[in-house]
């Protein structure tokens, strides 16, 4: 883990890289991720890579083996935020980069809010949530908590506090973007 991931964006090109990431994570992980029991990774993550508007990111440790992968999934005005960190790489801030990427492009897409479902006393999720520079809202709802920043706010500060550079690729190319 010298270098710090490169953070792409991704979809179902990367597949097999996908399915992989989420046979190494431990079922705690993923638990905390779908908040269930998820069968064989093949069976929901083309439907989830695939799904138009939606923009995932992938954070890699070397070409062809991702470490993270993060999921923007727009709502009506508001957009979910879902994050997948592998083990071995929590505790290194990749999730709150990921989030703060993601972030950016809910600012970009004019969402009003960004929201995640998070399980009561996710200690992970709580630590890249003390990293927010504006104030996250909960409220418990059956079960799991929802949080949610105002986009307004984040536009004013977390965008330009947390300027990280995602690499675009597009059919093979690689492009930075702000």
């Amino acid at each position: 883990m010298s270098r710090p991931p490169r953070i792409t964006e991704t979809g179902l090109d990367d597949l097999d890289a996908a399915v992989a990431l989420h046979r190494r994570c431990t079922p705690h992980t993923l638990w905390s991720r779908y908040h269930r029991a998820m069968s064989d990774p093949l069976t929901y993550l083309p439907a989830l890579l695939g799904r138009p508007g939606s923009v995932h990111l992938a954070a890699w440790e070397s070409p062809g083996r991702a470490v993270a992968l993060a999921h923007l999934m727009p709502d009506g005005a508001s957009a979910e935020a879902a994050l997948l960190v592998e083990d071995s790489w929590q505790g290194h801030h990749l999730g709150t980069r990921l989030l703060h990427a993601l972030s950016r492009r809910a600012v970009d897409a004019g969402c009003s809010t960004l929201y995640g479902l998070v399980l009561p006393g996710d200690a992970r999720i709580a630590a890249i949530l003390r990293h927010s520079p504006v104030p996250v809202h909960r409220r418990t709802e059956g079960g799991a908590v929802h949080v949610w920043v105002h986009t307004q706010e984040l536009k004013a500060t977390a965008v330009r506090q947390y300027p990280w550079h995602v690499t675009r690729r597009r059919a093979g190319h690689h492009r930075r973007t702000a």
